[in-house]
């Protein structure tokens, strides 16, 4: 079966193609050079960029993999959650092609496309099996029975890990994105240097990192610098000790909902996934008897070959979309 899968959820224009689970090619056009002087994405700007680039994406994924439009069976396309006018350029466009060149169409939840993104690997876990979600916009965790069978176990109650790397790389300076950033440079610092505090939230599965960023805030405040002063020195051992603090309390968090749920194989999921530190620290959970599963780094970070084969799958389960079909910022798994 060949899936062609569309993800405009944020701000990389993506299309792939898969036969079944295998990946045939996987666009993915990046806009944070358009972002990063403004130390975000600029919902306006990723929309209308999306509606310049999709087209042209779509066809280099069919062209990368020597198929045509007729060659297609089915049409997968990211529904949400995201940024609503992002997400419309997709649905738009995906529903457009299906209605034209006469394919079927699903909509996928991009939560469930991270999650899935595990499948497009060669070694992948029965079920059932933890899933933590950690992104720029999502920090979620979830115990995964089956294909579309989800239970949320814990969420964010304020930032998103990937929100807080930004938040903490624009105090320091460092532009955005910031998880590349402060993730190379704590490589370099010292993570005992600064005892920023750990928001374990002891009795619940839930996360929070707004406090975290503010202890960032204040620690720089209380340093007496401003943000021209800080030295590259200052800038390494506040991101080490930034992240060791991050990844600690998300190590925690896996061992606490692995004895819980009595199920020990973990699928550590999203765009934070592909943090080098923390795939160091995962691996040393192995001693508590514990199986994490990693996608590459580029099925980490949005992508449409996750989109695709989460498609791939609920139409195996019997599930299509209609026209129909529309776009949500929010939505739940």
């Amino acid at each position: 079966m060949i899936v062609l899968g569309i993800d405009t959820s944020c701000d990389d224009t993506s299309a792939a193609i898969l036969e079944n689970r295998k990946i045939l090619s996987n666009i993915v056009s990046s806009q944070i050079k358009f972002h990063s002087k403004y130390g975000g994405v600029v919902p306006e700007i990723a929309s209308r960029k999306h509606i310049e680039w999709i087209e042209d994406v779509v066809e280099k994924a069919l062209k990368s993999s020597n198929l045509t439009l007729e060659d297609i069976d089915l049409v997968a396309v990211c529904k949400g959650p995201g940024l609503i006018g992002s997400l419309l350029v997709g649905v738009c466009f995906a529903k457009a092609l299906s209605f034209s060149a006469k394919k079927q169409i699903i909509g996928v939840n991009h939560l469930e496309g991270h999650i899935q993104a595990i499948f497009l690997e060669e070694k992948f876990p029965s079920f059932p099996f933890i899933s933590l979600v950690i992104s720029g916009g999502h920090t979620c965790l979830y115990r995964v029975d089956g294909f579309g069978e989800y239970k949320e176990i814990g969420r964010t109650r304020d930032d998103a890990v990937g929100e807080a790397y930004d938040k903490v790389a624009k105090l320091l300076g460092l532009g955005y994105p910031g998880g590349p950033v402060i993730d190379m440079l704590a490589k370099e610092g010292n993570p005992e240097k600064y005892n920023l505090p750990r928001p374990y939230l002891h009795g619940s599965f839930d996360f929070s990192f707004s406090g975290l960023k503010t202890a960032v805030k204040v620690l720089i405040k209380n340093l007496g610098l401003k943000e021209g002063e800080i030295t590259e020195e200052i800038k390494r051992d506040i991101a080490a000790s930034f992240q060791a603090s991050v990844i600690d309390v998300l190590i925690e968090k896996i061992k606490g909902v692995v004895k819980a749920e009595k199920i020990n194989k973990v699928v550590i999921a999203g765009g934070v996934a592909a943090n080098s530190e923390l795939r160091r620290r995962l691996m040393g959970l192995k001693k508590a008897n514990i199986e994490i599963y990693l996608p590459s780094k580029h099925l980490c970070t949005d992508n449409a070959a996750m989109i695709a084969v989460s498609g791939y799958h609920r139409y195996l389960n019997g599930e299509t979309s209609d026209m129909f079909l529309n776009a949500k910022a929010y939505m739940p798994l």
